[in-house]
C-alpha cells in the first residue's frame, strides 16, 4: 500500500521475513565469533601453559644441577643434600650399635 508523500509500508508477512533473516544473519555471526574467539583462547592457552611448562622444567633442572646456573645465580640443592647426609646422617648412623643377629641359615644343630 502506498500513502502519497509518505511511501509504501510493509505488510506483516514482510515484517516477519525481515526479522526472520535478520535474526538468521545475527545468529551466524555470533556462531563464527564464538568459533574464532575459542580457537583464538585455544592457541593462546596452549602458548601460556607450553611457557609455563617450559619455565618449570628449566627450574628444576637447574635445581637438580643439570643445568648450570643463571648469572651465577646457585640454586642447586642437590649437592647440599648430600653433603648434609654425608656430615650428618652418616656420623649419627656410625654411632649405633649393630644388634647382635645369630645367623640364620647356618646349620649349628
Amino acid at each position: 500500500m502506498k500513502i502519497p508523500g509518505i511511501g509504501s509500508f510493509y505488510t506483516k508477512e514482510e515484517v516477519e521475513k525481515l526479522l526472520k533473516e535478520t535474526l538468521d544473519e545475527a545468529r551466524r555471526i555470533d556462531e563464527e565469533s564464538m568459533r574464532k574467539h575459542n580457537r583464538d583462547a585455544t592457541i593462546i592457552s596452549m602458548i601460556l601453559g607450553f611457557t609455563a611448562l617450559a619455565l618449570f622444567v628449566d627450574g628444576l633442572l637447574r635445581l637438580l644441577g643439570i643445568i648450570p646456573p643463571f648469572m651465577h645465580i646457585d640454586i642447586d640443592v642437590l649437592d647440599k643434600i648430600v653433603d648434609r647426609v654425608e656430615d650428618d646422617v652418616i656420623d649419627q648412623l656410625k654411632k649405633i650399635p649393630k644388634p647382635n643377629i645369630p645367623n640364620l641359615l647356618s646349620n649349628s644343630k
